[in-house]
């Protein structure tokens, strides 16, 4: 077993000639891997950074591109386990504690930070459930405690008064509000970008990144795979194989049975609500543990959600955000405001499939509601000894991806140590002091972390490339290029729709691809 040398700017970077060369080693270079992952959203490049941190050998391939499916349609929130407590799944809620903690504080708290919610105390909320929540705010507190995170990175629940409360979302109605509650979870800068720290850490522990590379068919000694941009197959030779494809596992391995639930967000622009110090947490009527929550972005845009709906059928590479769910949010979300809002004002919406296995007895899908079903992971190993990851949520992908290289390491007999992602730092990430003190703009640090003097330098090099892309959208030309460079952006839709999210708009995508793909013809010629 070799050792891997530690991230660096050059060895984390993924472009098109990387993709090339490392393609051309995996398939048609003969060797056998240490470990193949089929899926590169949070779990899957959490787990080629987990094996290639023990210094194994890794491939890790995705049809389509880094965070494709369902890890650029979460909450971007880092969940601290509340919910899960609430309904008695006490190891399931220390778990996403504990993992909240490594990701703000050791692993990545550039671009992890600390978000505030409250939730308005209005005449919808009867005493009773305002008391239950209070008691449910100051247990995930406990939570907290439990797992050791700092009070100084996430602060004390506390109740508010009604002005207090406005001030903090002021578009609350006022009339009969009490007060509010006061609470704290961490939240992503970004999903999608937290995805593309993992696999550049992992790119720089030397796993072989490969996006638009399908996995036709797996076996215990590998996978058929088809590279998407030339329609060439071949095959990559493994010792081990991790089926981390979430919702599309049981595509590829016998016996995986999935039952997808669906996750709606609305997109709102940023004067629908006005300022926004703090999210906001809704209840939704008839439930006692469940709610609507209200995002305030760093582009200034607000999303609202979420829905938690069953889906059947086949998967689509995209899911769709349906008008019923959009209603629902609307109506939820009116319930607390001065001033309502119609579809109208909803400029965009996304809708991510959570990847819950079906235990129900006979694999009909007749188990409870997907909200009742557990987000606990499963490792799962095949009879021939593929091991397929599912379940789960982004909060735990660290621990989801070590139980799935444990795994194989046990099953195939690998020559590994332990786990060290606890406590190895993502592309970016230092200390809070050292972010602090970085002489550039607050919103490139919780975007890039160290390596953001990096991105602003190319815009202070080049006027063309340090204005923004779109009018009203901080996202500049740098960044853009920077992606193309660096973080294996290969077409106008990685840049628009994952490496930024500025394609959540459909007016704001359709409005810069022209600049868009001016850039790229511009950088993949003298950068691929």
């Amino acid at each position: 077993m070799t050792s891997r040398p530690g991230p660096a700017a050059s060895a984390s970077s993924l472009s098109a000639g990387r993709r090339t060369r490392d393609l051309t080693a995996a398939v048609g270079g003969g060797d056998v891997v240490d470990v193949l992952v089929v899926g590169l959203g949070a779990t899957g490049a959490g787990a080629a950074l987990d094996a290639a941190s023990r210094g194994l050998s890794v491939v890790a391939v995705d049809a389509h591109d880094l965070a494709f499916g369902t890890s650029r349609f979460s909450s971007k929130l880092i969940h601290g386990g509340l919910r899960y407590l609430a309904s008695g799944r006490l190891d399931v809620a220390h778990e996403s504690a504990v993992e909240r903690g490594v990701l703000m504080e050791r692993t990545a708290p550039h671009l992890v930070c600390a978000q505030p919610f409250v939730l308005p105390l209005t005449p919808l909320v009867s005493p009773g459930r305002s008391a239950l929540a209070q008691a449910g705010f100051r247990a995930g507190d406990a939570l907290r405690l439990a797992a050791r995170t700092a009070r100084a990175t996430l602060p004390a629940p506390r109740r508010t008064s009604a002005t207090e409360t406005r001030h903090l979302a002021p578009a609350v109605r006022a009339d009969g509000l009490r007060g509010g509650l006061l609470s704290w979870d961490g939240r992503l800068t970004d999903d999608a970008r937290l995805v593309t720290a993992l696999a550049r850490t992992a790119a720089a522990h030397g796993a072989r990144i490969l996006t638009r590379v399908r996995a036709l068919d797996l076996t215990a000694s590998g996978a058929r795979v088809r590279d998407e941009l030339t329609g060439e197959e071949g095959g990559i030779r493994a010792r081990a194989v991790i089926n981390a494809s979430g919702v599309w596992a049981g595509g590829l391995v016998d016996g995986i049975r999935i039952r997808p639930s669906r996750g709606t967000h609305l997109v709102l622009r940023p004067d629908s609500l006005g300022p926004l110090p703090a999210g906001l947490h809704i209840p939704i009527p008839g439930e006692t543990n469940r709610f609507v929550l209200v995002l305030p972005q760093d582009d200034g845009r607000v999303y609202v959600g979420l829905t938690d709906e069953p889906v059947g059928g086949p998967v689509p590479d995209v899911a769709e955000a349906p008008e019923t769910d959009i209603g629902f949010l609307l109506d939820v979300l009116c319930s607390v405001l001065d001033v309502p809002l119609h579809r109208a004002d909803v400029v965009g919406a996304f809708a991510g499939l959570r990847p819950l296995l079906d235990t129900s007895a006979d694999g009909s899908g007749t188990a409870p509601r997907t909200a009742d079903v557990s987000r606990r992971h499963a490792v799962l190993t095949s009879s021939e000894g593929v091991v397929t990851v599912v379940g789960g949520k982004l909060t735990t992908y660290r621990r989801m991806a070590e139980d799935a290289v444990d795994t194989a390491v046990r099953v195939r007999r690998l020559p590994a140590g332990p786990s060290r992602t606890a406590s190895l730092p993502l592309v970016g990430a230092a200390s809070p002091r050292v972010l602090a003190a970085l002489p550039v703009p607050r919103r490139l640090v919780r975007h890039y972390g160290t390596e953001a003097p990096a991105v602003h330098a190319l815009g202070v090099r080049d006027a063309r490339l340090g204005g923004p892309v779109l009018p009203g959208h901080p996202v500049t030309g740098a960044e853009l290029l920077w992606a193309v460079r660096h973080e294996g952006a290969l077409d106008e839709s990685d840049l628009l729709d994952r490496r930024t999210r500025i394609g959540l708009v459909p007016a704001d995508r359709a409005a810069a691809l022209d600049a868009v793909r001016r850039l790229l013809n511009d950088a993949l010629p003298r950068h691929g």
